[in-house]
């Protein structure tokens, strides 16, 4: 095989495979792609130029109605959580390896006992 089949075999693969992908959506009619245009056209989000991958919302935010965010968390609950993960350890302890405190050292953060109902009955019927 010459250089040029296996091209023209790798771009039918291509051509196949991305279809497959398309497929699994079902179509959409023309109504239903010209609705998407205009409501992404309507919010901004397109892209600004091909090579950033910014969105003219992004670009230009005074132009478009701002987007509806979701509710986070309170500062208070964020340090709440931070102050239960140093507590037991479950933060990383480097970037490397991914590994957490309480998983290197073991003993200096408290282990997490989980009873089952049935050994717990276990416990008070010895007591």
């Amino acid at each position: 095989m010459n250089r040029n089949h296996v091209s023209a075999i790798a771009a039918a693969l291509i051509a196949l495979s991305a279809t497959q992908v398309f497929a699994a959506d079902g179509p959409k009619t023309r109504d239903q792609v010209r609705a998407e245009l205009a409501e992404a056209i309507r919010t901004g989000n397109m892209p600004a130029n091909g090579e950033s991958g910014v969105l003219l919302n992004q670009v230009n935010p005074g132009r478009y109605a701002p987007q509806n965010m979701e509710a986070g968390k309170t500062r208070a609950e964020v340090k709440a959580e931070l102050m239960e993960a140093l507590r037991t350890g479950d933060v990383m302890a480097n970037n490397e390896t991914g590994e957490k405190l309480k998983d290197l050292y073991p003993g200096l953060y408290p282990t997490s006992h989980t009873v089952s109902a049935q050994a717990a009955g276990q416990l008070n019927a010895t007591r």
